[in-house]
């Protein structure tokens, strides 16, 4: 009984969808051959009817996908509660008859029933049940009994984006029909396509003898080859923007790093760490979040930001302050000592959060992603984190150029001893510009957390990469920085393409050695006098 209401309320929808359309009476002759005979015949009836915009026709449609319709000789039924039904044709209350058989429809038909419904949705008043329509139908079998359908709602069309879809629906359409001048115009059409559903359908109808006319095989040749050719830009395009991507998130981690090894020449082997405490504030935020402010969730992402830099920092301090100032000038037991803290602070996180991956979840305003091209889909985490990385750059740069903290960092880089005589405290600015650094690395953490799972072995994969990116650039130097870690994203992610990720890591790392080899003070060289020379 319940799925006979069910039905009834569907059939009422689709009925008010068409009440404004031109009404045209549905006959009886239309709707027992929408229900009964050949599915070629049913289908071609049916959406000849939709086409009409004959609003029995829809609700004809839905009824036959509910189960709802029966036939007695030349009648068609639609049953509602407790045996009352309807004329399928008028609309009109009817008794269905006893011995009415009930029609059944296969996987095809059900298809096109779907599909008709949703081309009967493309003349709505809402542009997103007509976007909705579009995709659907995009999705099903289309051909020519369906053109009439497509060339209505595109008459009809205002919206500019669901217009190029459509016409692109009716060229799919046409680039199979009987009239050879028409598959011209339709190929001539589908040429001017930067889709891959596109690509396939001048393939499929290439291969397999789909084509026999010469002149019409060369048009889909030409065709096919030019939109491989947009596809192929896409796809560079794809490459260049994961490149940048990944290489903001070097810049990020490597943003600190530069500081700390360029002030103090600290080889800091727990780096990675200080990003990994960065991601887990962040999860600690959104836990807190989700539990005190479930309303304000989106919000947590921009509260984590000051959180991990002043946890990451307050780390970095004792990091400082207990180990590495006691080392300084000892870059082996630096580097030996830090990579021991490394490893207590990977195991401090997996007793504290467990040693699986915990997951940080994205903001709705950081979810999905604006599609340039239909293989090119740029996601918005991604993109968040190319400008989050440029508003951290442009802060350490103003930072370290425009403050009082920035002049004592840049004196005790160039020249350390002379910075002391002048009355510098340089021990002052060793755990200053450290904790800073360590605090950067925190912020690298949050931006991580947003395009993967956060876990103990975090840092370890991007310390290296970020050594690599200082080295590169030129010790101490941002400009080098920046330019290190963004081509080396880049080019990491051109190399995958074609030889691998594991080939590419090991391209990447025999091109840097041959570089530091021909240009050991890196892309920019530090610039200044040392006492110590």
């Amino acid at each position: 009984m319940r799925s006979f209401a069910l039905s009834r309320l569907a059939a009422f929808a689709a009925l008010v969808l068409f009440a404004a359309l031109p009404a045209r009476a549905l006959t009886p002759e239309q709707a027992l051959a929408i229900a009964s005979g050949d599915n070629d015949a049913r289908i071609a009836a049916l959406n000849t009817a939709i086409a009409s915009g004959d609003a029995r026709a829809a609700v004809l449609a839905q009824a036959l996908l509910d189960g709802a319709v029966k036939v007695q000789g030349d009648r068609v039924f639609i049953a509602g509660a407790d045996g009352k039904g309807s004329d399928a044709a008028s609309g009109a209350p009817a008794a269905v008859p006893d011995d009415a058989e009930d029609v059944s429809n296969n996987n095809r038909m059900r298809g096109a029933l779907e599909a008709a419904l949703a081309g009967a949705r493309l003349v709505s008043s809402d542009v997103g049940v007509r976007r909705t329509a579009v995709a659907e139908l995009a999705k099903s079998s289309l051909d020519e009994s369906q053109l009439a359908l497509v060339e209505k709602a595109l008459a009809a069309e205002t919206d500019p984006a669901l217009k190029g879809g459509l016409e692109r629906m009716r060229a799919t359409i046409l680039v199979a029909s009987s009239d050879r001048t028409k598959r011209l115009a339709a190929v001539a059409e589908l040429a001017n396509s930067s889709r891959s559903a596109v690509a396939s359908l001048l393939q499929e109808r290439l291969a397999d003898g789909g084509e026999s006319d010469a002149e019409v095989r060369a048009a889909l040749q030409q065709a096919l080859a030019a939109v491989r050719g947009r596809l192929a830009w896409g796809e560079r395009l794809a490459v260049v923007f994961t490149g940048i991507s990944l290489g903001s998130v070097l810049l990020l981690v490597a943003l600190g790093l530069a500081i700390t090894y360029g002030l103090m020449g600290v080889i800091n082997m727990a780096h990675g760490e200080l990003m990994m405490i960065g991601a887990y504030t962040t999860y600690v935020v959104q836990n807190v979040f989700r539990s005190v402010w479930p309303g304000a969730f989106d919000a947590y992402v921009i509260a984590a930001i000051p959180a991990a830099f002043l946890v990451s920092a307050g780390v970095g301090a004792l990091l400082e302050r207990g180990v590495i100032r006691f080392l300084y000038g000892r870059p082996l037991e630096t580097l030996l000592a830090t990579w021991g803290i490394s490893l207590v602070l990977q195991q401090a996180v997996r007793s504290l959060f467990g040693a699986q991956n915990v997951a940080v979840e994205n903001p709705s305003w950081l979810s999905g992603g604006v599609e340039v091209m239909s293989n090119v889909v740029l996601p918005f985490n991604r993109i968040a984190i190319i400008a989050f990385a440029a508003i951290v750059l442009g802060g350490v740069a103003f930072l370290i150029a425009r403050t009082r903290f920035g002049l004592f960092i840049r004196g005790v880089t160039q020249n350390r001893r002379m910075a002391s005589c002048v009355g510098v405290d340089t021990r002052r600015i060793d755990l200053l510009a450290f904790s800073f650094g360590a605090g950067i690395a925190g912020l690298g953490g949050v931006a991580l957390s947003q395009i993967g799972n956060v876990g103990p072995d975090l840092g370890q994969s991007y310390i290296v990469d970020s050594f690599l990116v200082v080295v590169v650039g030129g010790v101490g130097q941002l400009a080098g920085t920046v330019v290190a870690g963004l081509g080396l994203g880049v080019l990491n992610k051109l190399l995958e393409g074609v030889a691998g990720a594991v080939l590419a890591k090991i391209a990447v790392l025999v091109l840097i050695v041959v570089f530091i080899q021909k240009k050991p003070s890196g892309l920019f060289a530090l610039r200044g006098r040392s006492a110590e020379a």
